[in-house]
């Protein structure tokens, strides 16, 4: 099982979202110990993690890491919908992006 990724409010309500049942960003997400990409490379597979709008301008320039990676039609739509929730945090106070674990 993949992660879930959901853009939530600030009381934690998920207003969008998008499951990576077939674990596509575990090839693609850099390791943890990747310097270079700290914010993506700190997302835990097995645990939750939590982006908020201050975060968004690195999260985003470090995500074209990850982008660029994907190859298949499934990779580019999975990480395209991640970058269309980044942004809209990014635009907007109280939303978060949070990454859920198995």
């Amino acid at each position: 099982m993949g992660l879930e990724i959901e853009l939530q409010d600030e009381r934690g309500g998920p207003l969008e979202s998008i499951s990576d049942r077939q674990n596509l960003l575990g090839r693609l997400l850099p390791p943890n110990s990747d310097e270079s990409c700290l914010l993506v490379a700190s997302i835990d597979p097995y645990g939750d993690t939590v982006f908020n709008r201050i975060q968004m301008e690195r999260f985003l320039r470090e995500w074209r890491v990850v982008s660029a990676k994907a190859q298949s039609p499934g990779e580019r739509t999975l990480v395209a919908a991640i970058e269309s929730m980044a942004v809209r945090c990014n635009n907007s106070v109280h939303l978060y992006l949070k990454f859920i674990g198995d």
